[in-house]
């Protein structure tokens, strides 16, 4: 497993989350006070993209219903989310922001949005 580039340092500004695609994983990249995370962009709540949300000092907040994540654990703070969302390993070099992903993270997906799945609910 090596660290793969996500995105230009400079795409993602202290206090900002941004969506990116790792191959077919979608990732959500905040900063804040200068520390890059890296974390599933979908909200274990009701799947909503967390890269719409907002980058706070308490941890990533979820535009949909409110929920705050923890940048570093994925631990959910505020509800109404119960679970976490997963993290991964981040890096930045020469300006590059590089994550790790393991091998299962394609299986990072929104539960309800999945093709061929029928009655999946949140």
């Amino acid at each position: 497993m090596d660290y793969q580039r996500v995105a230009r340092s400079g795409q993602v500004p202290d206090g900002v989350v941004r969506r990116f695609f790792v191959g077919e994983v979608e990732i959500a990249v905040a900063r804040w006070a200068g520390r890059v995370y890296a974390m599933s962009n979908y909200c274990t709540h009701l799947d909503c993209l967390l890269s719409s949300g907002h980058a706070t000092e308490d941890g990533l907040l979820c535009s949909c219903h409110g929920s705050v994540f923890d940048y570093a654990t994925g631990d959910p703070i505020t509800p109404p989310a119960t679970r976490p969302i997963r993290t991964y390993p981040v890096t930045e070099e020469d300006g590059q922001i590089l994550v790790l992903l393991p091998p299962d993270a394609t299986n990072d997906r929104p539960r309800r949005r999945q093709t061929g799945v029928t009655g999946a609910t949140s």
